[in-house]
């Protein structure tokens, strides 16, 4: 699933911010891609997406600074939807 999961988060960043190129390892935030608008529409996609809700302890700039980063914080919320189903 990591795998579908980059890609969906990757895409979605390429798409916002008309990138053709972008590693799973590219801080995003020292591109400048990242305002108080976009992190917002960020989680709302990654919730969305993925059936989540991220918690607010989880809400953290590391969490959401690269595609690496964003897929653990994902899969780490569908883990928690997969163990708490009954």
């Amino acid at each position: 699933m990591t795998t579908a999961v980059a890609t969906d988060i990757r895409e979605f960043v390429q798409r916002k911010h008309r990138v053709s190129e972008l590693e799973d390892s590219t801080d995003i935030f020292a591109l400048g891609f990242i305002n108080s608008l976009f992190a917002m529409q960020l989680v709302l996609f990654l919730e969305n997406r993925f059936g989540i809700r991220i918690p607010n302890d989880e809400l953290v700039l590391d969490n959401l600074r690269t595609v690496t980063a964003m897929t653990g914080l994902v899969e780490r919320q569908l883990a928690t939807v997969t163990r708490s189903a009954p």
